[in-house]
């Protein structure tokens, strides 16, 4: 989903002055949903915008009830919200959009910049950070090791960091990120992950949007993949679009609902070949060093564990472990539209650095080169669910259904 730096809940822009209503439904279909993210095409539905004002409200029979909403403008703009509770299979939810006269704050998820990394924080807890300046490793390690343009920490609601940076084992980890190690350009191999070999990185090069909003907040950032090799100056391999946004879910559950996406472009006339390897691409994630063998687990979609998880395709993986709040975790989703989906995996055996440390990752590229032509957008979508306590597998279902295949919404004006 593409950020856009304008958002607000009273619509404005809006619909046409013609239009003072729409109403429209939205259909659980074959799946129970719950606390789901919905959207509204409002070019498909043939309105147009203009400088008024609108709510959004759900009807109960003749009451109607304000339901926080957020406009994505653009070529076709959407209107955004939350279906908050449970939608059972087959029901369905009556909705209308209304003009009004006056413009309602509410409280969302807040972006907070520093000089190092941008924050979205939720009633006072942060949900994660962007590291956009490059953090150097410890003294007496090669600088090679330093890069920008990753996520960490990321915290579980309780507050608990499940992420890590520069595990002496592996200084090139950086929390939760998207490198790709075994690349060749014109047949020259470079590795933008393996840091010290000196062959490439991964830069921070620019914010595109920050947006707030009752409904989403998130960012769009410019990351560039740096080759080191070429002749005459380093030169940008692949140019990579990273939009993430955190969902204001009002549960009562606490947790984050978090997207993260990347859309890669490569300016080379060779283009880029990502080499077919066991690690590459997708969304990688080195678990706090709190986490080992003996009090973490994994589960696939497929119903594998960690001892059979490795190589594996898979929808979704939970991966979680024991914190302070008893146990936490994250519930990793995979797009329909990504390569190679469902997609394989790289889970780090249970024998890993002695304990048992935890390293997941989605590769799209585990068993088959991915060659990306110059010029051309490759997205690959993901979608995460932070949690502390528990989280079934029927939640895990629902939630990648509500990801993967969102209600229907169809409109009655």
């Amino acid at each position: 989903m593409k950020l856009l730096p304008i958002v607000l809940w009273l619509l404005s822009p809006a619909l046409t002055q013609a239009q003072q209503t729409l109403q429209f439904s939205v259909f659980a279909g074959d799946y129970t949903r719950n606390n789901c993210p919905v959207s509204l095409d409002l070019s498909a539905a043939g309105l147009e915008l203009n400088n008024k004002s609108y709510r959004l409200y759900q009807l109960e029979g003749k009451k109607e009830v304000p339901v926080p909403a957020q406009l994505e403008e653009g070529k076709n703009p959407r209107l955004w919200f939350i279906m908050s509770g449970e939608l059972k299979k087959d029901e369905s939810r009556n909705y209308v959009l209304r003009e009004a006269r006056q413009e309602v704050s509410a409280d969302g998820i807040a972006i907070e910049k520093g000089h190092e990394g941008l924050k979205l924080v939720r009633d006072g807890n942060p949900v994660l950070n962007y590291q956009f300046n490059a953090v150097y490793p410890p003294a007496g390690v090669d600088p090679l090791y330093s890069r920008s343009g990753f996520i960490h920490p990321l915290w579980s609601p309780s507050g608990e960091e499940l992420s890590r940076i520069q595990a002496p084992d592996h200084y090139h980890h950086y929390g939760i990120w998207g490198p790709w190690t075994k690349t060749h350009i014109k047949g020259r191999e470079v590795d933008f992950w393996n840091l010290a070999k000196g062959q490439g990185t991964v830069r921070f090069s620019g914010f595109l949007s920050q947006i707030e909003g009752p409904v989403f907040s998130g960012f769009s950032a410019l990351q560039e993949h740096v080759d080191f090799g070429a002749k005459g100056p380093d030169q940008t391999a692949i140019r990579e679009i990273l939009s993430v946004c955190a969902w204001n879910l009002n549960t009562e559950k606490k947790l984050w609902l978090i997207d993260y996406t990347s859309i890669m472009n490569c300016p080379l006339d060779s283009g880029i070949m990502l080499d077919a390897y066991r690690y590459g691409g997708g969304i990688g994630f080195r678990a706090t060093e709190k986490w080992n063998k003996d009090n973490s687990s994994v589960l696939t979609s497929e119903g594998n564990n960690r001892a059979k998880a490795d190589g594996t395709n898979a929808r979704w993986c939970r991966v979680e472990g024991e914190s302070k709040s008893g146990r936490s975790g994250i519930l990793f989703m995979s797009h329909p539209s990504n390569r190679a989906y469902p997609e394989p995996m790289r889970v780090w055996p249970e024998d890993s650095n002695g304990d048992g440390d935890l390293y997941f990752e989605f590769c799209p590229i585990r068993h088959q080169d991915w060659k990306l032509e110059k010029g051309k957008d490759y997205s690959q979508k993901y979608r995460l669910v932070v949690f502390d306590g528990e989280l079934s597998e029927a939640e895990a279902e629902q939630y990648w259904t509500a990801f993967a295949r969102p209600p229907r919404v169809v409109v009655s004006y």
